[in-house]
Order: C-alpha cells, then structure tokens, then sequence
C-alpha cells in the first residue's frame, strides 16, 4: 500500500476540485481524504494500491475542467496523518 500527502497550488477552489479529487479517488478505490486550506490550496492524503494512488497524483497535476494547477507537492505523509482507519475517501 502506497500513501501520499499533497498539497495543490493554483485555481483550485471554487471550481470543484475537491468534488472531481474525491469522485477520481472513489474511482480508483483509494482511502483518505480531501480538504481546502486557508491559503488556497488544496490538501489530499491517498492511500491504497501503488497504481492507483500514482493515477491520482498525475490527476492532481491537472485537476477537473475550470481548475488551473500551478503547482504540486506530493510526498510521504507525516507519521500524524493516516489513511489506514478510513474505509473510504471523503471531502472534508
């Protein structure tokens, strides 16, 4: 099982993006969650298969249709975020 903590620049709230993150993210039957942050970004903790949580990511470069994604940071979440105790991925 592979986990990601990623935070997503750009314009990314308003225009759906934590919607079209957690229906991508269903799709792909990963854990974890979805959420805006103060700063405007977005903030996703995934889990799951290697695959699938790799094709989250590549979806985030882009995000839904009206999202402008300048920037991406994804790498291992911190010991205090976990997935694990999720049966499902929800916006928060």
């Amino acid at each position: 099982m592979k986990r990601i903590h990623a935070i997503v620049r750009g314009r990314v709230q308003g225009v759906g993006f934590r919607a079209g993150a957690a229906h991508e993210a269903r799709r792909l039957d990963l854990c974890g969650w979805v959420r805006n942050r103060l700063d405007g970004t977005v903030e996703v903790l995934a889990g799951g298969d290697d695959a699938a949580v790799d094709r989250l990511a590549a979806w985030l470069e882009h995000g839904p249709r009206g999202a402008r994604v300048t920037g991406l940071d994804v790498h291992d979440p911190p010991p205090t975020l976990t997935s694990e105790e999720l049966t499902a991925f929800e916006v928060r």
